[in-house]
């Protein structure tokens, strides 16, 4: 039980920090910031999925199987976003 309760208390705290820091950052850095959060969600994506392929139990296959779901979703939106982000840049175009 103490180990949910640690894991929440982590889980909370980055949450925190992470809006935290992202309500500091001008407008101009969120591209950038965007393409090193979607580089550390690939990492994460590589993560999921051996936890999801050590098959040590049910739940962790569960867990594992949702996590590759929920990183992979937030790998291809933030490509996507960051796309049509620097699209903006190139300006004048098609």
């Amino acid at each position: 039980m103490s180990e949910i309760v640690t894991y929440l208390t982590f889980f909370v705290l980055a949450a925190f920090l992470g809006y935290s820091v992202i309500t500091k950052i001008p407008a101009t850095l969120h591209t950038p910031l965007m393409s090193g959060s979607n580089a550390i969600t690939g990492i994460t994506l590589v993560g999921a999925v051996v936890v999801a392929g050590s098959s040590s139990s049910t739940l962790a296959t569960a867990l594992g199987f949702l996590a590759v779901v929920m990183a992979t979703v937030n790998v291809v939106g933030g490509y996507m976003v960051s796309h049509f982000m620097l699209s903006d840049f190139h300006g004048g175009g098609d």
